[in-house]
């Protein structure tokens, strides 16, 4: 036996014996001549023995970069998987004949993969098949993150050739409530002063320090100083003295004001996919352009654009862009003869993820303006006492609070007749109602009327669990 005979049996036997250690790999295809050959599957480095009923003398592989081949006898053939993909073995007899030709399919191993699934993701309904060069996925997992993992180790097995068909199980639909609560306090404060002193017709003098006299050349009649237009907060005292009158204004003025804003949008979304609310209007801009002036839109209101994943079980993966706007009278711009008006715009975006039911303060927001004002007329207000019919003291000071809280619900349609509309609870009057008992509407009857009256304790249109 020479050298090379001898380092082609140590080969087999090591390839023997390599395959008596993995018996989960141990396949035989037999080879019947005159007959067709079914196909031979092959795992990637795996090893399958082709026996023949009839002695071959040569045989050969299309492709050597799919399968390798050795000869264990004249009837025996190794065929070791390498690479995913098709190929063909052709045997040939002692005569030159073909004896057959056998499709050999490479394909990954999934035995592995398949232990390794259940290993990582017990109890998960899945299934795995081979096609052509790749790896199928198919049933049903419980959550999206379950999904994710399965298609990871996949990759593994077969980079870029996984195929997936599985279905995601459970509720996928999501409803997020989301409150909107604001509070604004303004607070303002003034006091000034204004004298005035008239002496004949071409003489007189009048305090410039005050904000509600009528400035004009009549400024003081009958010992009065005269006042503005829907003046508040003014008292005014005077006295004449032959030809010279002399007048004093007080000014003294304090408002206050609180608004309350609160909106509760409430949005249904499958799970992966957006969501967008608006609830509030349109306001018209005036744009030039090359073709002239035409208009464009920009929405305002409570508006709510978000996308919900439900990772694993109840967990919900939530992106989140809320605002609230309104259109701001105080400002704005006019401009080729047209007036734009500002808007006030609190806005914000995250990504936040939390249980069914649970909530979460996404933003807050506590603005505090303040500004203090005080004029005086020069050298005369800095006179004690006296001084102060020369001064004017001003104090405003404006707070808002903004609170945006969202909750959500893993939710399921619900039947139409369990669902109540605000109509459903009045109906259109009769004539006789209308006109001899003054009644604009009536109470209504039936079914939609019995629903209309019961307590839903949860949102309209989908039942929470």
């Amino acid at each position: 036996m020479n050298m090379r005979n001898i380092l082609t049996a140590s080969c087999l036997g090591l390839a023997l014996a390599t395959s008596a250690l993995s018996p989960l790999s141990a396949q035989t295809l037999r080879v019947m001549e005159g007959s067709a050959s079914a196909p031979l599957n092959v795992p990637m480095n795996r090893a399958v023995v082709v026996e023949s009923d009839v002695s071959f003398a040569e045989l050969s592989i299309a492709n050597p970069g799919i399968a390798d081949i050795s000869t264990l006898s004249d009837k025996s053939i190794y065929v070791l998987g390498k690479t995913p993909g098709r190929t063909t073995l052709t045997l040939l007899g002692p005569d030159g004949k073909l004896i057959s030709n056998v499709d050999v399919h490479v394909t990954p191993d999934i035995a592995e993969f398949k232990e390794r699934l259940q290993q990582i993701l017990p109890g998960e309904n899945i299934e795995v098949r081979t096609a052509n060069d790749g790896i199928v996925m198919s049933g049903t997992v419980s959550s999206t993150a379950k999904l994710d993992r399965a298609l990871d180790l996949a990759q593994r097995y077969a980079p870029e050739r996984v195929s997936n068909l599985m279905n995601v199980g459970g509720t996928q639909q999501v409803m997020l409530k989301v409150r909107f609560a604001e509070m604004q306090r303004s607070v303002s404060k003034n006091l000034s002063a204004s004298l005035g002193i008239s002496g004949g017709k071409n003489m007189g003098i009048v305090g410039a320090t005050g904000t509600l006299a009528n400035q004009s050349k009549d400024n003081i009649k009958d010992g009065f100083v005269a006042l503005k237009d829907n003046t508040q907060g003014a008292l005014g005292l005077g006295f004449t003295a032959g030809s010279l009158e002399f007048a004093v204004l007080l000014e003294a003025l304090e408002s206050k004001g609180v608004v309350r804003t609160l909106a509760e949008p409430n949005l249904t979304a499958l799970s992966g996919q957006e969501a967008k609310f608006l609830a509030g209007g349109e306001y018209p801009i005036p744009v030039s352009d090359k073709d002239g002036v035409k208009i464009e839109y920009k929405p305002f209101g409570v508006e709510l654009n978000f996308t919900p994943t439900v990772v694993d079980g109840d967990i919900i993966n939530l992106v989140i862009n809320a605002a609230v706007s309104s259109i701001d009278t105080s400002t704005g711009v006019t401009t080729a003869g047209f007036s734009y008006n500002a808007f006030k715009r609190r806005e914000t975006s995250t990504t936040v993820e939390m249980r069914d039911g649970e909530s979460f303060a996404i933003a807050g927001l506590l603005q505090d303006d303040f500004r203090d004002l005080n004029g005086q007329v020069p050298w005369l207000g800095d006179i004690p006492i006296i001084g102060a019919l020369f001064r004017s003291a001003e104090y405003q000071r404006a707070q808002s609070e903004l609170v945006i809280i969202v909750t959500p619900h893993l939710v399921s349609p619900t039947r139409g007749e369990a669902l109540a509309l605000p109509t459903d609870r009045v109906k259109l009057p009769s004539e006789k109602d209308l006109f001899l008992f003054g009644n604009v509407a009536g109470k209504q009857k039936g079914a939609a009327g019995d629903v209309a009256r019961q307590d839903f304790s949860g949102s309209y249109g989908y039942v929470m669990e």
